[in-house]
């Protein structure tokens, strides 16, 4: 059974301390981790990639500058473009949905008033056949009867 020793703190930079692990014979590494060196916290963690980016500035006048400053403003352009590109079409199509919208209502509106004469056509024809079917009084019926039984 392979035994890990203790985690040692290691003071670090800006109150950050790290902690290292070290394994037994099994081949298993664990990655450092940042915590803060003070009960209250101290500061921000920042990963030692970041802290290195921001230890060597770099030099204006220098060529590698000159070309992040020209890949960066290219990008930029770029992304303005796609956003001024994805607003036009943005605007194009609600353009194209507010047409439609009124091309809809037009049509509903035409619709409700075809539907309005056809009700009023069914309604006024229902009300001739009604008034052309006379109901059978008994008077009438009876007498039909005696005739036919003649």
């Amino acid at each position: 059974m392979s035994k890990l020793s203790q985690p040692a703190a290691t003071p670090g930079v800006n109150g950050i301390s790290v902690i290292h692990t070290q394994a037994h014979a099994s081949g298993l590494q664990q990655v450092p981790q940042l915590v803060p060196a003070g009960p209250g916290g101290g500061g921000k963690a920042v990963p030692p990639s970041k802290q290195s980016k921001k230890s060597s500035p770099m030099d204006r006048n220098s060529d590698e500058y000159r070309q992040r400053r020209e890949r960066n403003n290219m990008a930029v352009k770029k992304s303005r473009l796609k956003s001024k590109q994805k607003a036009q079409d943005t605007l194009q199509r609600v353009n194209q949905l507010k047409e439609e919208n009124e091309r809809l209502e037009a049509k509903i509106k035409l619709l409700t008033k075809e539907l309005s004469v056809l009700k009023d056509l069914f309604l006024e024809h229902a009300h001739n056949l009604a008034d052309n079917v006379q109901p059978i009084s008994t008077e009438t019926a009876t007498t039909h009867s005696d005739n036919t039984g003649q």
